[in-house]
């Protein structure tokens, strides 16, 4: 994946984590709020991800 395909993935990843955690908070359904903890955190990993592509690839250009 490209760097912004990474970033934009990572982004809809928090907000749907973000969203599963407040159902979760307010059904009070533990594992759904566990699994959108879960899905922000892949999505905190994806964005990262998106960054180190950007940075090794603003490396290279300058060589």
């Amino acid at each position: 994946m490209s760097e912004f395909t990474d970033k934009v993935k990572g982004a809809a990843n928090e907000v749907a984590g973000k969203v599963k955690q407040a159902i979760g908070q307010g059904s009070n359904d533990a594992s759904l709020e566990a699994e959108g903890a879960a899905q922000e955190g892949k999505g905190h990993v994806q964005q990262g991800i998106g960054s180190a592509k950007g940075a090794v690839k603003g490396a290279v250009d300058k060589l």
